[in-house]
């Protein structure tokens, strides 16, 4: 109870600040991208990029590397079936907490049905029955609920984030991270270190990829990180966005600007048409 509050004290504190925390003025805001004007902190973030680099190269991906040629695939498939068995169940709150009622019950249908017949989530019976994951985390949740997004944030270790998602992060590990499963501490230790290598393992072929093409790394993941988390707070059908460098295309014409057409073919109409008669006083 007491983790509970917590982490809704943090949330309420993170959603505040990412009202609060705006862009300063910048002369030079006309030729930002989107991306640097959501990224007021970037010489700190970048420290941090560079400092996960360094931990990711020395340990995580040896490590996930190692995972791949000792554990065999259909281990590897089982290990992920079962942590996204418990991620749906998250997912299905978050589904409900957010108004979507017709996703909920079908995530929550997806997790019985990987339950009972999947023999606990090993094997992803749900996606064949065409029920597929549709995952919600409470940073979405919280986006949907129309908190601010907040400056973009590169946490230690974790990665790229935002000020919302920073507060729907700790929500999530509070309350439905797969470590609370455990009985014990170890335990806990445990399954988290399972779900960091598992997770890093299936991003191998897309570090990979991101060092070939990327001349600027940190550019590019928080461009992406950005759009994709903005896609997934509206389902893939995201407003557009207007910047203030932006003209109003629902401003008035400036002055000497051509009138309408109809206006103009009124204008001269009127122009042409003969006076009417002063009337003369009665005689």
């Amino acid at each position: 109870m007491k983790r509970a509050a917590a982490a809704c004290v943090v949330v309420v504190w993170m959603a505040a600040l990412g009202g609060c925390a705006t862009v300063p003025p910048d002369t030079a805001s006309a030729a930002q991208t989107p991306g640097q004007m959501a990224d007021p902190w970037e010489n700190w973030n970048r420290k941090v990029f560079a400092f996960n680099d360094a931990v990711d190269e020395a340990v995580l991906k040896p490590v996930a590397e190692g995972y791949r040629k000792v554990v065999p695939q259909f281990v590897r498939t089982g290990i992920g079936n079962v942590l996204g068995n418990i991620g749906d169940v998250w997912s299905t709150a978050n589904h409900f907490l957010q108004g979507k009622i017709a996703t909920g019950f079908e995530m929550g249908m997806r997790v019985l049905t990987n339950t009972v017949f999947g023999f606990g989530g090993v094997l992803d019976i749900a996606t064949e029955a065409r029920l597929p994951r549709r995952s919600e985390d409470f940073g979405q949740t919280l986006g949907a609920w129309g908190f601010p997004t907040g400056p973009y944030v590169v946490l230690p270790i974790l990665g790229p984030s935002t000020v919302r998602d920073t507060g729907g992060l700790v929500v999530d590990r509070a309350v439905a991270a797969p470590s609370r499963l455990a009985e014990t501490d170890n335990g806990g230790y445990a399954i988290t270190a399972v779900q960091v290598v598992h997770t890093r393992s299936e991003l191998l072929s897309t570090t990979n990829l991101l060092g070939d093409i990327a001349l600027d790394r940190y550019s590019f993941v928080r461009d992406a990180y950005l759009q994709r988390r903005r896609d997934q707070v509206y389902d893939g059908a995201p407003p557009e966005e207007k910047w203030d460098d932006e003209p109003d295309s629902a401003a008035a014409p400036a002055a000497g600007a051509s009138a309408p057409a109809g206006a103009a073919s009124a204008s001269a109409g009127a122009a042409s048409a003969p006076a009417a008669p002063e009337p003369q006083p009665p005689k």
